[in-house]
């Protein structure tokens, strides 16, 4: 043994290598300058032989360990580019020092991520390809802090943990390693040594794209070449204020459609102004249930295809909005919950860590390096796929300590109420950075709970979503619906209770496959024969087009092209009159012309802004028996012109519509002026535009004059008399 090397030797640290129980390996293994030279190190399990390769000269390094450390000086002042020669199992490896590289997160970025705010966490941690110094390969970096130590595993080692151990940070736990080499494509995990010596198997938290289910492992991706677009469109989605805009739609899943180009050009053709897809991250059974947040499911293709296929509805000027679960994990042995052999990313207390009604695990909200693993998720999806926002589901469960849980199974907050303080700073912290940051994005909760003003602003302490997932509403239409129309008088207040609270909350309504299921579900749920059915839904649909709230619907692979040229028209009507969204979230913006005719099922109601002229009047006939002279009281003297007819022939209806404009008559009705008569199919609706026009003025009929008695001669004579003498007065005077 070389008495030079010998002395360098730090034999507990390389004891705690050899054995696998080393957190900080570069301290030991990266080259270093000495007084007698550059000493470079290295463990090589199973190595018969190593030797430093240092431009064109070879250095035999000494066997330091026989389990296969080995050790060497070479000559001079400055550390050389080098590589290693090794052989083992009768072959020869050579391959660049992993522990001669720089670690690639700063201190700064440490620092931000343990506070919570590293908001780009997905551009350091996880796998990312690079080039250092002319070297090719792949920077590695975790977190999980409390391991004993963390290896990177795959093809390239073998599969071996001995060969990659990684660095550990010291303030935050996370451990990189830059591994020469490493090409994209590749497939890898961490092999996490736990302090009781047991070995863990896990995917990476940041994995940008992971094998093909049922398999688990990670793969590494370079998502830096893809070519966008779509610059235009993000320029005008971030200068619009979508609480103001037509927001319409079509709520889908990957698994629907042939590729990108068959869904883009459907929702451009029906007129929807957004897609929200069922969650598209990797998942191994339940897609609700998320095993890789930041991996596309490989089920669809790699993820280059999912940004071409965001570019592609871009361009359609369709907006994507992703659902997202922040509230809980999926239990699968390669995922997160233990993942460094404590509990990490879920709540430490086990009684609590579950969720009570779907098993899964409850996010640590309370743990800086857990909100941000979940805010840098959402930024990764808006930069790097260039998302137009999220539908966050499950948010009661995150924002409730009893959700689910009987008296007794939780405990109440430091104010003595069920609120989980944490998730509401979370979930506050969340939305105002993306806001602030993507003005334009559409942030939607799923939330069935009460919470109070939960759509407003941040600023003024509350959770700052732009819209409400509306449960309540669609659980109320969909009951009423189900009902017979004979009996739906008496169910009348499902029909209307919603805009008791409409104006509470900004609401995205939905009849969509989560509530009604597939088009042939959807049927057997409502009453009548097939047309009556299908009759229904295009009501439905329309019911639902001309309520405040934003929409969302699923457009059924099966539905005849009649319920598809039905929702092409409503979204186009949609779209053209401001009086359906623009004061969508105001009172003013709606009047109710008849409320209460549940006798015949009726409503009527009027969709309002501050310009007469763009009042529209909808009437709604949920009975199964049309009226041929249906009187209705409008809002001004003028011409109401029928703009959608729910039972027109191209939908499949009847085709009982008002082809001629109504002029209105001063006949009173619904306690107004002026009304018109209308034909009303049964189970449909009729829109009407509303033009006001000068009131006619009344004529006034002229006056009848009175045939005068005949009079006297005598009394003739007199009177003639009289005018005479008058006149002959006057003429006097006047001379």
């Amino acid at each position: 043994m070389d008495e030079n090397i010998y002395k360098y030797m730090d034999w507990p640290r390389i004891e705690g290598i050899v054995y696998g129980e080393e957190a900080s390996p570069k301290d030991i293994l990266a080259p270093r300058l000495t007084p007698d030279g550059v000493l470079i190190q290295g463990y090589f399990p199973e190595a018969q032989e190593a030797v430093v390769l240092a431009g064109r000269k070879k250095y035999p390094m000494e066997l330091e360990d026989e389990a296969g450390y080995y050790a060497a000086l070479i000559p001079g002042r400055k550390i050389p580019q080098y590589r290693f020669q090794i052989k083992r199992a009768g072959k020869t490896e050579t391959f660049y020092d992993s522990y001669a590289f720089p670690g690639q997160i700063t201190q700064e970025e440490e620092d931000a991520f343990c506070a919570g705010v590293y908001y780009h966490a997905s551009q350091k941690l996880g796998a990312h390809p690079l080039t250092i110094n002319g070297v090719e390969g792949t920077s590695f970096a975790v977190w999980a802090p409390n391991a004993m130590r963390v290896s990177v595993i795959g093809e390239f080692n073998d599969w071996d943990g001995r060969r990659n151990m990684m660095h550990r940070m010291p303030k935050s736990g996370i451990y990189e390693l830059f591994v020469p080499g490493v090409k994209p494509g590749e497939t890898y995990k961490y092999e996490i040594k736990l302090k009781n010596g047991e070995m863990r198997y896990k995917a990476d938290p940041y994995a940008f794209c992971g094998e093909i289910p049922p398999a688990d492992g990670s793969v590494v991706a370079d998502l830096r070449s893809f070519v966008w677009t779509d610059q235009e469109w993000i320029k005008k989605r971030d200068k619009k204020d979508v609480k103001k805009e037509p927001v319409s739609i079509l709520e889908t899943s990957l698994t629907a459609w042939k590729d990108g180009e068959e869904l883009a050009a459907f929702a451009k053709k029906l007129g929807y102004t957004h897609v929200e897809l069922h969650p598209v991250m990797e998942y191994l059974k339940d897609e609700y249930s998320t095993s890789s947040y930041y991996a596309p499911t490989r089920r669809f293709g790699m993820p280059e295809d999912f940004q071409k296929l965001v570019d592609r509805l871009h361009c359609e000027e369709i907006g994507v909005i992703l659902d997202w679960t922040p509230a809980q994990f999926p239990r699968n042995e390669s995922g997160l919950e233990a993942f460094d052999g404590t509990p990490l990313y879920e709540i430490q207390d086990p009684a609590y860590a579950v969720h009570p009604m779907w098993g899964t695990m409850l996010y640590n909200y309370g743990s800086p390096m857990v909100k941000d693993f979940l805010i840098a998720n959402a930024v990764y999806w808006i930069e790097t796929y260039h998302v137009d926002g999220f539908r966050m589901d499950d948010v009661d469960s995150m924002l409730y300590l009893d959700y689910g849980r009987k008296p007794g199974e939780w405990l109440p907050n430091i104010y003595g109420t069920n609120e989980n303080l944490d998730a509401v700073e979370f979930l506050k912290h969340l939305n105002s950075i993306l806001k602030q940051h993507y003005p334009g994005i559409v942030l939607i909760a799923q939330e069935d709970g009460l919470w109070p003003e939960l759509t407003d602003c941040v600023e003024n302490d509350h959770l700052g979503f732009d819209f409400k997932w509306s449960g309540g509403w669609t659980k109320d239409f969909l009951s009423y619906l189900s009902n017979d129309p004979i009996e739906r008088k008496n169910y009348h207040d499902q029909l209307t209770l919603s805009m008791l609270y409409a104006y509470s909350e900004r609401y995205v309504l939905t009849l969509g496959s989560r509530d009604v299921g597939g088009y042939e579900d959807f049927l057997e749920k409502l009453p009548g024969d097939e047309n009556q059915k299908k009759a229904q839904v295009r009501e439905a649909y329309a019911y639902m087009t001309l309520h405040p709230g934003r929409k969302m619907s699923a457009l059924f692979s099966d539905a005849e092209e009649g319920i598809r040229e039905c929702i092409r028209d409503l979204n186009a009507m949609y779209k053209a009159y401001p009086a359906l969204y623009e004061k969508d979230d105001e009172y003013d913006g709606f009047e109710w012309v008849q409320l209460m005719k549940y006798e015949e099922n009726v409503i009527t109601f009027l969709r309002k802004t501050d310009k007469p002229e763009e009042t529209l009047l909808a009437i709604c006939n949920f009975a199964a028996v049309p009226y041929e002279d249906y009187q209705v009281g409008v809002p001004f003297y003028g011409k109401y012109k029928e703009i959608f007819n729910s039972d027109h022939k191209k939908y499949g209806g009847g085709g009982a519509v008002n082809s001629r404009v109504k002029t209105s008559k001063k006949e009173e009705c619904d306690e107004r002026s002026y009304s018109i008569r209308v034909k009303l199919p049964s189970l449909g609706v009729s829109v009407f535009s509303c033009t006001p026009e000068e009131e006619p003025a009344v004529k006034k009929m002229p006056a009848v004059k009175k045939e005068a008695a005949p009079k006297q001669e005598g009394e003739a004579s007199k009177e003639k008399k009289k005018k005479t003498t008058g006149k002959r007065t006057r003429s006097k005077k006047k001379e």
